[in-house]
């Protein structure tokens, strides 16, 4: 296991993955489908592949290539492959729609694209709109064979499968060694665009290497990590899951056991008991459905001893609910696509509910006023971070990093303060902040109240304009099933918890809210449904 410490004296992440891999050569690194594959065995496949990206694609340093796929094995070997031959990481959600895609493809000027072969319809809309040159296809079964080189399918398109260039790259000559230096850009981490056209956050090789680090520092506190299995049902192309799980554990000797789709909790669920696991990452959303699963309970929890949280606010209901299921203490994290992404996390053992914990090693975090100045501890405004992890700006958007970054401090658009025990609280989004008669209603407090009631099973809030108030507060509520719960029983638990500016003016209630593939609940459809 590396010490946090030996993580910062690389010079790019081609230099930590290669010291990686031979120290753990014999452990199991990735465990996908059934299939586990050792440090050695993606230390191999990935350079076969960067041989073939190197000597025969056509693409030289500092191209970028976007990976487009699910969590698969196939992603750590792309990703890997893709730095080692020195390219830049266009991480890109496989949900995206073809408008989506041609954005930020042509944003980032993309040259290739590897991508899950049911994908492909989606972008052969959009083929002669883009700069790609070529095009790398595989299947999900594709690692599944013992020999998958020798699998026999037939080829319904044109493209590459990757399945053939990792056997055609292990004849090509050795890739020559990465010269990325520190500051160089290992990763364009598009933002969700929720505030305007989707930004692509460049962070450097030295940022996710300080990330990477920073969380191990925090890590490294647990004991008898390593060799374990961690389960990674976020998705790689998001840059929590990238950062933590295909860096920072990995450096660790930690096994990933990746979840190709979380949705589909049987499936989730019958991995879980397949084999013990010493820790798991997910969301608010995730918690509450793995919870109120009839198979939950049948798992082994016994080596469980990390849940990570983060992505969107963990809710009190939640985190009591896990610890009462699974034994296990969820500690809470804050961080953006803009930061590598970790900023803070609790201390393990001395967790709060509903706080993000204190800063990384290194991190500095501030809570400024509409005036860009420091507030004095306990008053909310807009937390900055300041830190190694910080991006090295928006890609091609000077005047966007100008305006995002001040004296080296990120401005997060996260509302917060920072409590007396040093602990820091996320009160919600600027953005979705509302303002009724001048008053300022938080969503997640809100939240929180409805998702408090046990027969309350998910909730978000939303504002709408209102003549009279300027904005009212609506609710979005998701009841367990056979409740008979009526809208007036909701807003009269409101009024019981909340000042009356912030009980919902609306209720309304749904079979499930809309989530983005990571599991946030999708506001800005609510406001516009």
């Amino acid at each position: 296991m590396k010490d946090w410490q030996s993580i910062l004296q690389y010079k790019n992440l081609v230099a930590f993955l290669d010291e990686t891999s031979q120290q753990h050569r014999t452990q199991n690194a990735y465990q996908c489908l059934g299939k586990n594959h050792s440090y050695a065995e993606i230390d191999q496949l990935s350079t076969n592949f960067a041989q073939w990206l190197q000597h025969t694609s056509g693409l030289k340093a500092g191209d970028r290539i976007v990976i487009q796929l699910p969590n698969l094995t196939q992603y750590p070997i792309v990703a890997y492959a893709a730095l080692k031959a020195g390219l830049i990481i266009v991480n890109t959600n496989p949900l995206y729609t073809p408008r989506e895609m041609l954005h930020q493809f042509n944003d980032s000027g993309a040259k290739a694209l590897i991508i899950l072969e049911d994908l492909l319809p989606k972008y052969e809309a959009i083929k002669d709109q883009v700069g790609i040159e070529q095009v790398i296809v595989t299947q999900a079964t594709d690692l599944l064979s013992a020999h998958p080189s020798q699998q026999h399918r037939s080829q319904q398109h044109q493209y590459f499968n990757l399945i053939h260039l990792l056997e055609q790259g292990q004849s090509l000559p050795k890739i020559t060694p990465s010269q990325a230096q520190p500051d160089d850009i290992a990763v364009l981490q598009y933002t969700g665009g929720t505030t305007g056209v989707a930004k692509g956050a460049s962070l450097t090789h030295s940022n996710i290497l300080a990330n990477a680090a920073q969380m191990a520092h925090r890590i490294q506190q647990l004991p008898n990590l390593e060799g374990g299995n961690f389960v990674c049902p976020l998705p790689l192309y998001h840059i929590y899951a990238f950062t933590v799980n295909m860096i920072s554990l990995f450096g660790l000797g930690v096994a990933n056991t990746l979840i190709p789709n979380p949705r589909d909790l049987d499936s989730f669920i019958d991995t879980l008991k397949s084999s013990p696991f010493v820790g798991l990452a997910g969301i608010n959303t995730l918690f509450v459905g793995l919870c109120h699963h009839p198979e939950f309970k049948q798992v082994d929890f016994s080596r469980l001893k990390v849940t990570f949280s983060g992505g969107s606010a963990l809710n009190q209901s939640t985190f009591e609910l896990w610890k009462k299921v699974t034994g296990c203490t969820i500690t809470e994290g804050w961080g953006l696509s803009e930061t590598s992404p970790v900023v803070s996390l609790n201390e393990f053992n001395h967790q709060q509910a509903g706080c993000v914990g204190t800063p990384l090693l290194n991190t500095d975090i501030q809570v400024w006023g509409i005036d860009n100045q420091a507030l004095p501890q306990g008053e909310i405004g807009e937390l900055v971070v300041k830190g190694p992890q910080v991006m090295k700006g928006y890609w091609n958007r000077p005047e966007d990093t100008a305006k995002s970054i001040i004296n080296g401090y990120f401005l997060t658009g996260d509302i917060g303060l920072q409590l007396p025990n040093g602990v820091f609280k996320i009160v919600d989004r600027m953005k979705d902040m509302i303002i009724v008669s001048g008053f300022n209603v938080y969503p997640n407090e809100v939240e929180e109240v409805l998702c408090s009631h046990d027969e309350v099973i998910d909730a978000a809030v939303v504002g709408s304009p209102d003549e009279r108030t300027g904005e009212a507060v609506i609710a979005h509520v998701v009841l367990q099933q056979h409740s008979e719960l009526t809208q007036e029983d909701i807003a009269n638990y409101c009024r019981e918890n909340l000042t009356a500016y912030k009980v919902p003016r609306q209720i309304h209630f749904h079979e499930s809210l809309p989530k983005s593939t990571v599991g946030k609940i999708l506001r800005r459809e609510l406001r516009t449904a």
